[in-house]
């Protein structure tokens, strides 16, 4: 259980009215506008499919055609070889006749097979017809002397073990012939590949996976589509111009970027603007994902760069999008480096090749997204190839009203739906977990049978998307009267501590790992911390485990989460930001993913610093926070029984419990962002991390 904003989330600027108001509880406003139902968005195109025309099947490669033939040859040869020659069967005494009769030349006897063939062809009892060739089987029973009659007649008489095979040449041509020549094939088909360029010596495994969209394929997306990150699409918009009347730059002598690397937290439309740039520019397309160029097999990688920019450069001028670039882009010679040749290395060599090698690639730009840029390599980033870098960050509460007005389109919304106060209440979020909370709300009115998507269908989407799902599990008399003074420590060191995020909701019912939430969303948007809002973050993180500790005497496992926040915002405040006299303006932790396995150059006396350091700040707010509620113990009182009798109070009920106003209490230091800023923490994939619910006690 816990409550506290974590540093590092953009928030929007405050609303003029009802500052102190619960912003759960404004969601029942009314938005104008008419709902419209548009065609869906997000849709480039079909893929066009390689290798073949409108209306037609694809065709066999000759290649298989050949192997088929040769398969099949190989079986009639097999057939002709092996097996036996056609004979008439007759009975046994048929045989003796014609033994009589002096028309048999020869017999070859297997066992008690007698196989021959006839001095004059004859016909043979039954329906077969005259043959020259003939079979039978003696009886065991018969008693005649068949050697003499034999001899008697100059019949020539051979024998034949009863296991013996074909002659040793057949075997040989048909038990090797096939694997012969399917390798001797396989061998002249490669050698044609390796010498005409197409796909190098691995055929088809160095063809591009990257799917094609042309402009015609379908809808296109547009800038219309995109939103929330005006300043991006500006950055972008230069490249689009180009492509559409790329005369009016060459004639001044500039030249387009050859690549422009978005980079930003996930779900903040990288991709979408990629194919919006796409869209507007009216040119083919072509997207993959870097882990799509690496194989097993040593050289696929390179082989498939070299194929996708070919073709591109076939339909110049073409954008080429390669997302997630960190899987092929990291930087080479690193400590995860382990053999002598790496294949994700010689990959990242093609794409630096070809973006700025002897050839150029004139009318082909390359979009690159990814979420890592700091692991990048130097190469891939210089001037040159990767020309603009293009921070696509989290949207502010403008950005993140444009943004709910998109993924609304296609949503009846009722009249009583406030979007701004939903851009309000969802400080840190990005396009992709407001897209997630437009879908969670239209489930819910289809789940209730509703025709349109209510105020409360947002805000209770909100709720489960934020603080998890309610869970029915009954507690205890005693451990829901804990839970409730765990939250009102939250919630009162929220108003008492100056510069602390506003206390916006404080709930005991039970959702996801959680028994009980208070939440806290800041006023407007931070971009900088100072070390004393840093402070107040800590306090009010460690409000639950004080409250435990001032009226029980004892703590619990609730503050787990707790925990987890205070360590790492006092750890980033002495480690990274500089924000103790004891180390000094000095960055000794290394940023998440860079250095790794403590190759960071830092002595060990110093991490050791930042442990006495981080643990003497922890004890010092810690302090702080028992004192506090221990000179308010009946504010504390009063706000958890009202907490345990109502289970759940927005701000302006959690005030008067407390006997505090908004007026009254502490107010957020307007300056105190610009006092000490620190650099925003890089955002963790998930929830927005400004409220943040500990796990079951």
């Amino acid at each position: 259980m816990a409550s506290a904003t974590t540093p590092g989330e953009p928030v929007a600027p405050q609303d003029d009215g009802g500052r102190r108001r619960g912003l759960w509880a404004r969601l029942r406003g009314r938005e104008d506008g008419t709902p419209h139902r548009p065609a869906p968005w997000r849709v480039e195109g079909m893929p066009e499919d390689r290798g073949r025309t409108d209306g037609q099947r694809p065709r066999l490669g000759w290649f298989w055609w050949l192997v088929l033939a040769a398969l099949v040859a190989n079986w009639v040869i097999a057939a002709v070889a092996m097996g036996p020659a056609p004979r008439a069967e007759v009975p046994y005494t048929f045989f003796t006749a014609q033994v009589s009769a002096g028309n048999v030349a020869s017999v070859t006897s297997t066992d008690e097979t007698i196989d021959g063939r006839f001095t004059t062809a004859v016909d043979p009892p039954g329906p077969e017809d005259s043959a020259e060739r003939f079979t039978t089987q003696r009886p065991s029973f018969a008693t005649d002397d068949l050697l003499s009659a034999l001899e008697a007649q100059s019949v020539t008489v051979d024998a034949r073990p009863p296991d013996a095979g074909p002659p040793l040449w057949v075997q040989v041509v048909v038990g090797f012939g096939p694997t012969l020549l399917l390798v001797g094939l396989l061998l002249w088909f490669l050698r044609r590949r390796a010498a005409s360029g197409a796909g190098g010596a691995l055929g088809g495994f160095g063809r591009s996976r990257a799917t094609l969209y042309r402009p015609d394929s379908g809808r296109r997306t547009t800038f219309a589509d995109v939103a929330g990150i005006d300043e991006v699409e500006h950055e972008v918009s230069e490249i689009v111009d180009f492509l559409r009347d790329p005369g009016r730059y060459s004639r001044l002598g500039a030249r387009i970027p050859r690549g422009v690397l978005l980079s930003g937290p996930p779900g903040t439309g990288k991709t979408l603007l990629a194919r919006a740039v796409a869209g507007e520019a009216g040119v083919p397309f072509f997207s993959i994902s870097a882990s799509e160029f690496i194989e097993a097999i040593v050289g696929v990688g390179a082989s498939r760069v070299r194929d996708l920019f070919t073709q591109a450069k076939k339909v110049a001028p073409a954008i080429v999008f390669i997302d997630e670039l960190d899987a092929i882009g990291r930087a080479r010679g690193g400590a995860g480096v382990t053999g002598g040749v790496d294949e994700r290395e010689q990959t990242l060599n093609q794409v630096l090749t070809e973006m700025d090698g002897f050839q150029g690639n004139e009318g082909v730009v390359v979009l690159a997204a990814t979420n890592r840029p700091e692991i990048l390599d130097p190469a891939l980033l210089r001037p040159g190839r990767f020309d603009r870098r293009v921070t696509v960050g989290a949207p502010d509460r403008a950005g993140r009203l444009a943004i709910l007005r998109v993924h609304t389109r296609g949503v009846p919304l009722d009249p009583d739906v406030d979007l701004a106060a939903v851009a309000a209440a969802t400080p840190g979020m990005v396009g992709a977990d407001l897209a997630n909370l437009v879908n969670e709300a239209a489930l819910l009115a289809a789940k209730h049978r509703r025709d349109t998507v209510t105020g409360a269908d947002l805000g209770e989407a909100l709720e489960k998307t934020v603080l998890g799902t309610v869970r029915g599990i009954v507690l205890s008399p005693e451990e829901k009267l804990s839970t409730a003074y765990h939250e009102s420590g939250h919630a009162l060191l929220g108003m008492l501590t100056p510069g602390a995020d506003p206390v916006r909701r404080v709930t005991i019912i039970p959702r996801g790992q959680a028994l009980g939430v208070t939440v806290q969303t800041p006023e407007g948007d931070r971009y900088g911390y100072s070390a004393r809002y840093l402070r107040g973050r800590i306090v009010g993180a460690l409000g639950g485990r004080a409250a435990e500790e001032v009226v029980y005497g004892d703590v619990t496992t609730g503050a787990e989460n707790d925990l987890e926040q205070v360590t790492r915002i006092a750890r980033q405040m002495v480690g990274r930001w500089g924000m103790s006299a004891a180390v000094g303006p000095v960055a000794v932790l290394p940023a998440s993913g860079e250095q790794p396995f403590g190759l960071d150059g830092v002595a060990p006396a110093t991490r050791e610093l930042v442990d006495v350091e981080v643990r003497r700040l922890v004890e010092e707010c810690y302090a702080e926070a028992l004192a506090t509620l221990s000179g308010n113990r009946e504010r504390l009182d009063r706000l958890a029984h009202v907490l345990l009798e109502r289970e759940t109070l927005e701000a302006d009920e959690a005030y008067a419990a407390a006997g505090l106003t908004p007026a009254t209490a502490p107010a957020t230091d307007p300056a105190a962002a610009a006092r000490g800023e620190a650099p925003p923490a890089p955002r963790a994939p998930g929830p927005p991390q400004d409220v943040a619910a500990a796990p079951a006690r």
